[in-house]
């Protein structure tokens, strides 16, 4: 078996119109590696959830992710806490949040830090759609406040591969930049939930 060298790497990657793997580069050409991606999000298909409420994955990372959140109208967010910071964008249609009766609508953005309790509903006749970025978990509660469920970078990333599996699509690797370690992100996962 021949070995490959890095250029040969670097070759291969280019004509796959891959982004170069880093080891393919000498080190005065690992500037070449682009840090940033565009996700042009309104291609996305929504992914239900459940009924009324639907996502648009944007990122998955190790300890956090973003995405775009659409619920119908009367669809809630049940009571929940975040064990993260919270950044909140509405796109389109409104929201209440429950706990002070704020009517959030276009173009306003909200900071929930971590350890914030809240519960929201799409108000009004249209969908509501918020653009979210978190780190942590979403912890959801219920009357005396025991956590029932959560979510996290974890189960939002198995809920969108489920559904790639289903649907018999690869998954869009743009979304999640360590898909080289996926046994390992996977991994990390068991152990924190043992």
């Amino acid at each position: 078996m021949k070995a490959v060298t890095r250029r040969e790497r670097r070759e291969d990657d280019v004509a796959a119109n891959q982004q170069p793997h880093p080891s393919s580069l000498h080190l005065e050409d690992q500037s070449m590696i682009s840090t940033s991606h565009s996700i042009d999000s309104a291609t996305l298909e929504w992914i239900p959830l459940r009924d009324g409420l639907f996502f648009r994955p944007l990122q998955f990372t190790e300890d956090g992710y973003s995405l775009q959140l659409r619920l119908e109208p009367g669809a809630t967010i049940t009571r929940h806490r975040h064990t993260g910071e919270v950044h909140a964008y509405n796109l389109f249609g409104k929201r209440e949040l429950i706990e002070t009766g704020e009517i959030v609508g276009p173009g306003t953005y909200v900071f929930e830090p971590a350890g914030n309790v809240d519960s929201w509903r799409c108000v009004g006749d249209e969908p509501c759609i918020v653009q979210i970025s978190l780190k942590g978990r979403v912890e959801y509660l219920d009357a005396d406040g025991v956590v029932t469920g959560i979510d996290d970078a974890f189960s939002t990333r198995d809920a969108y591969q489920k559904w790639c599996d289903v649907r018999g699509v690869i998954p869009n690797l743009a979304l999640i930049p360590d898909h080289d370690s996926t046994s390992a992100f996977q991994a990390r996962r068991r152990e924190g939930r043992q």
